[in-house]
């Protein structure tokens, strides 16, 4: 099992929000209290952290495009004043999206609201659709992850409380302030998403609290942990500082021949693209809460400390049902 402190966790259990409606399509009027809802339910049964995803419109893994895809930050507002306890997030904020110094501003924000909860979630943004549909530029891959480095230099100097001036290839502040300052002391922690190996782990081992690796297998996932310590070595940093999780979907019932049938089923009716549902498929842990429970551990004995998951039905058993066992699997 993973040995990290847990005065140093970021969060251990967190629910993942993909979707937002049960009924594709426009004119929601119950979206939000429907989602305010869930989250207040997912507290209570023991998530500590909740996400939703930063995108503009759905990914093909979890339904047609015109599912509904709210901005993440505004949602994220709004439940921070629908809940008490749980952190709240993007997983993860696309850098090309935003100016940094405003990104800095609106968590800062989302923290301020939410009473110290806010956690920064960031990654190099890797959807095209929504670039090219918003009309945002989709720079190469390098060019991507140079912005991160950027963004987060920006925000680390802003969650400071120090006047911040910066001059970057791509990005620059003059002087810019941020009050109200964060309640957080040193700001809302980072959470960077990503497992390139080169890059993103180096950026990690620098600037993060918190890493994301989408589900992979425990002896792939092994390996990434042992990149990025490798990098925090480089730079000194104590990798057990850094509050590692990972992401997938979960499906929990009363049986594993229940689960399959329900991961099949919703394979076959959310992921709108054939051709990427095997892979999809091999980001899911599904099962009685036995199974669910041993392969959890599975990953917390290679170096993991949390999750993030996304579970496919919300409604109030399954959530239930769901956070009772995250929290066997999962204990503070």
């Amino acid at each position: 099992m993973s040995a990290q402190d847990p005065s140093v966790r970021t969060f251990r259990r967190g629910l993942w929000l993909t979707t937002f409606s049960s009924k594709p399509g426009p004119g929601d009027l119950d979206l939000f209290e429907r989602t305010a809802d869930i989250a207040r339910r997912a507290e209570a049964a023991g998530f500590d952290a909740l996400f939703v995803m930063d995108h503009f419109i759905q990914l093909p893994h979890f339904g047609p495009s015109n599912d509904p895809m709210p901005e993440a930050y505004t949602m994220l507002s709004g439940l921070a004043a629908r809940t008490e306890r749980m952190k709240l997030g993007a997983l993860v904020t696309g850098v090309t999206y935003r100016n940094p110094a405003l990104l800095a501003k609106t968590v800062t924000t989302l923290d301020v609201i939410s009473g110290g909860r806010a956690i920064l979630g960031i990654g190099g943004a890797w959807f095209q659709p929504d670039h090219d549909t918003f009309g945002y530029e989709f720079p190469p891959a390098a060019q991507r992850l140079g912005r991160l480095e950027e963004t987060l230099e920006i925000c680390r100097g802003m969650f400071s409380g120090a006047e911040t001036s910066f001059e970057g290839k791509w990005h620059r502040t003059a002087g810019v302030t941020n009050y109200p300052a964060p309640l957080t002391p040193g700001g809302p922690p980072i959470l960077i998403g990503g497992g390139g190996e080169k890059k993103t782990l180096r950026l990690v081992a620098k600037y993060a609290d918190a890493w994301n690796l989408t589900l992979m297998s425990p002896e792939d996932t092994r390996h990434k942990i042992e990149v990025l310590e490798k990098h925090c070595n480089e730079t000194d940093r104590d990798a057990s500082t850094i509050t590692k999780t990972f992401a997938g979907s979960l499906v929990v019932a009363d049986s594993d021949q229940e689960a399959q049938r329900w991961k099949d089923a919703v394979l076959q009716e959310r992921c709108v693209v054939p051709s990427v549902r095997p892979i999809i498929a091999t980001q899911f842990i599904a099962g009685g809460a036995e199974r669910v429970t041993e392969q959890i551990g599975k990953y917390l004995d290679v170096g993991m400390d949390s999750v993030v998951m996304h579970i496919p039905e919300t409604d109030p058993e399954a959530i239930e049902r769901t956070g009772a066992v995250l929290r066997l699997a999962l204990p503070d």
